[in-house]
């Protein structure tokens, strides 16, 4: 895994200076004014020599090309431009190795940095900043001169624009502690800064090349998380947290940063890249995933006690071509700098290991045993009999007289033929349609930002919101006890379903979309229908003893799945609307319960379950901060992700897409979780792992919802800074930030049949977004899908 290829004792403490190192060479400072070039692939060959300085060496860098390798070494007097292949031919031939002076009398310089084609060199000297070309001996091309109080002071990053040669973007104040390192991805045109305490800043720049804060990354906590994982595969969860809370925390300063480079996942649907960047750390090396804010892996020196290096004072990071990491590293306490050599293949493997997958489609039938095989039995309406009573029969022997004819018509013609006769028609079937003629969803629209229609509705917050499966209408479920359902486009007097006595909590729309129900704090669940403003069914009077955190229907309508406290209900259910005129108020609707089951001691505080299609899966999050993965088939816990978020999960989001659209089915694997002061994560069912993090929107105390798209592209979160954001699936920045809104953006919802996003807000405000390109409800039956619930004759 590591390999320690040379180990150099020097005549000087080398801790706080920048060292040297490239796929082919590393440079060392020695006696003061010398460099040293070893070859990483030949370490036993006599090293180069170069000489040239008058004073002692403070900072080394080689450039980004791979020929001719360059060296830019700086003292106080010299800046020094080196091109190892001729220096070494020059000492071949027994001459003295010569390089270029392109900059004199820059000062104490600490830091130095070649441009992506080695054509200019950015040296770093006290508070000023040179720009120098690196091809050239004329001292300077461009000058930057920061004010240095406030720069230092204030602990902020800036950005240089070379050509007009002044600061474009400034940042806020960053922390209390110094920034140390720079890392500038170019393929995710993102900029990562560390300091001294472990905090870890990324940007990301726009089009329009401005800067916006993507996620802070904390070193120590992330390390935690870690240690927490790995020590949970071989200890049970209790052992492990107290393991981790014994060890003693030590500072972990963001030394050095340096790209690790790519690879390729199917995941999306498509191939993308997922990148690694590693941090150089006083006590070891550490591999971080930039899309998920987590650690691949930490390669501690204590785990090592064969290698020549306990405490780093300094690192020089590589990749080489040949899928290996070479590693410079100087020692904190010790005039010592030792050369590693890391294979990265075994990241690769430590990055795909992981638990057994699911898919959200079933491989197989239910089982004989299965909770999903139950049937509600349905008793036929029986007439009782009268015991002792006479059966009245008929008077004569057949149960029907025919009729003598005495009061008809004589007939007087016997046969007529009609010659004018029309045809008579057939009735034809009555076609009840539940939805319109919809376009295709357009899977290349733009998300949906343009501010359509804004509604006042209430005064209190807007808990929930669901569209109907054909997009034509919304169910609003809200802090005042109420449901209201609007039409899809807001316009018209919305239909008020109350009964509840506290705050509904959920909504869920039925396939067929002929009824559906909400839950509420007041521990009951009603299903309504639209022909009627009572309940079909309710679900309470005592039945559970917590709230009701999630309910939807399931399984293609066959069952209702509701949470309460620590347990997972399943009920069968039958609508039934004929009321007798006798007994009006007696409810004809049956349920049953059909499974019940408990995966763990701790309460349910968000649930998802698919019911477009079959599935056995069904998630629920827990109070313990746990995801857990629930196989209906056989009625069991199928997989447990422990420590999910750093706080309890409040929404859990499939991407269930529409029967509009249609996207590879691995994407339907994938689905979202949200939580308080941690952003919003995506998973892959296949690989029980987060693949992804978004964090720009705020979440500090309410219970933000999250959606994802009918196309999978977007995913939509609210947030409490007054506006809603659209994240794309495929990146961590977000593309969209939606404001004028009111008040905090508690509930999202995307319309399934064309390009539009619902939110709700805190003050009881609803607004409609839509897409600039996409198309929306029509009644054109061009290249339309019919949709139509229930054909009658």
């Amino acid at each position: 895994m590591i390999k320690e290829k040379l180990s150099f004792t020097c005549d000087v403490l080398l801790s706080h200076q920048q060292l040297a190192c490239c796929d082919c060479y590393c440079g060392i400072p020695h006696q003061g004014n010398n460099v040293l070039i070893y070859s990483n692939k030949e370490i036993q060959r006599k090293p180069l020599l170069l000489t040239g300085h008058h004073g002692d060496i403070s900072a080394m860098t080689f450039g980004k090309r791979s020929s001719p390798v360059t060296l830019c070494s700086a003292s106080s007097e010299y800046i020094i431009i080196w091109d190892i292949q001729a220096c070494q031919k020059r000492q071949e031939e027994g001459k003295r190795a010569a390089g270029t002076v392109i900059g004199t009398l820059l000062g104490n310089v600490v830091h130095l940095s070649f441009c992506s084609d080695d054509e200019l060199v950015a040296v770093c000297s006290g508070t000023t900043i040179y720009v120098l070309n690196s091809k050239s001996s004329v001292h300077g091309t461009q000058i930057f001169l920061s004010a240095p109080q406030r720069i230092g002071l204030l602990r902020c990053l800036c950005v240089w624009d070379l050509k007009a040669g002044a600061v474009f973007y400034q940042s806020f104040v960053l922390g209390g502690s110094s920034l140390l390192s720079v890392l500038f991805l170019e393929e995710e045109e993102q900029l990562i800064t560390g300091s001294t305490d472990g905090q870890m800043w990324c940007f990301s720049f726009d089009d329009d090349y401005k800067c916006h804060l993507v996620k802070k990354m904390d070193l120590q906590k992330m390390e935690k998380r870690y240690e927490m994982r790995q020590d949970t595969l071989s200890q049970p969860q209790d052992v492990a947290e107290q393991l981790v809370a014994n060890k003693v925390e030590i500072s972990k300063p963001v030394i050095q940063m340096a790209s690790c480079g790519s690879f390729a996942e199917i995941q999306f649907g498509q191939e993308i890249d997922n990148s690694w960047f590693c941090v150089g750390s006083s006590n070891g090396l550490y591999v971080v995933e930039l899309a998920t804010s987590e650690l691949l892996m930490v390669l501690y020196f204590k785990d090592n006690p064969t290698l020549n290096m306990t405490m780093a004072g300094s690192w020089s990071i590589c990749v080489g071509s040949d899928k290996s990491m070479i590693v410079l590293v100087s020692s904190l306490f010790t005039p010592c700098v030792v050369l590693l050599e890391l294979c990265l293949s075994n990241l690769r493997r430590t990055r795909e290991e992981g638990g057994s997958g699911f898919s959200v489609f079933p491989s197989s039938p239910p089982l004989l045993e299965s909770p999903l095989n139950a049937e509600l039995k349905r008793k036929e309406p029986s007439h009782p009999k009268k015991k002792g009573a006479i059966k009245e029969k008929p008077l004569v022997f057949h149960s029907k007289v025919k009729s003598s004819g005495y009061n008809t018509t004589p007939r007087m013609t016997m046969f007529s033929a009609q010659t004018n006769a029309q045809k008579k028609t057939s009735p034809k079937k009555s076609i009840k349609h539940l939805g319109l003629l919809h376009s295709n969803y357009p899977e290349d629209s733009a998300a949906p930002t343009e501010p359509h229609t804004a509604l006042n509705i209430a005064n209190k917050q807007v808990s929930c919101l669901q569209y109907s499966g054909d997009g034509k209408k919304i169910l609003c479920g809200l802090g005042d006890r109420s449901v209201l359902l609007y039409n899809s486009c807001l316009t018209g007097s919305p239909t008020a379903y109350i009964g509840h006595d506290k705050p509904v909590t959920s909504v869920s729309w039925s396939l067929c979309r002929q009824w559906w129900l909400s839950a509420a704090e007041d521990l009951s669940l009603r299903i309504w229908t639209k022909s009627s403003s009572e309940p079909a069914i309710i679900l309470g009077d005592t039945m559970f003893s917590k709230p009701i955190r999630g309910a939807q229907f399931y399984y293609l309508d066959k069952f209702l799945v509701l949470t309460s406290g620590p347990s997972i209900y399943l009920y069968l259910y039958n609508v039934d609307l004929t009321r007798d005129d006798v007994k009006r108020y007696k409810q004809r609707s049956i349920i049953k319960l059909a499974s019940c089951l408990t995966p763990s001691a701790s309460d349910i505080t968000a649930l998802s379950a698919v019911n477009d299609f079959l599935s056995d899966i069904v998630l629920v999050s827990c109070s313990d901060r746990s995801i857990q993965v629930l196989d209906m088939n056989k009625g069991a816990v199928g997989s447990v992700l422990p420590d999910a978020h750093s706080r309890a999960i409040h929404c859990i989001t499939q991407n269930k897409g529409s029967t509009f659209t249609s996207q590879a089915p691995e994407s339907y694997n994938l689905f979202v979780t949200s939580a308080v002061t941690d952003g919003v994560k995506m998973w892959d069912l296949r690989t029980m792992r987060c693949v992804r993090r978004y964090e720009n929107h705020v979440n500090l105390c309410h219970a933000c919802s999250s959606a994802i798209s009918p196309c999978g592209r977007f995913i939509a979160s609210g947030s409490e800074d007054k506006c809603a954001y659209v994240y794309d699936i495929r990146a961590s920045t977000y593309l969209h930030k939606l404001q004028r809104h009111s008040d905090t953006v508690l509930s999202v919802a995307f319309n399934p049949a064309t390009p539009e996003l619902l939110t709700g807000t805190l003050d009881g405000k609803l607004q409609l977004f839509q897409s600039s390109t996409g198309s929306h409800l029509s009644h054109d039956t061009s290249a339309a899908v019919l949709c139509i619930s229930n054909v009658t004759a």
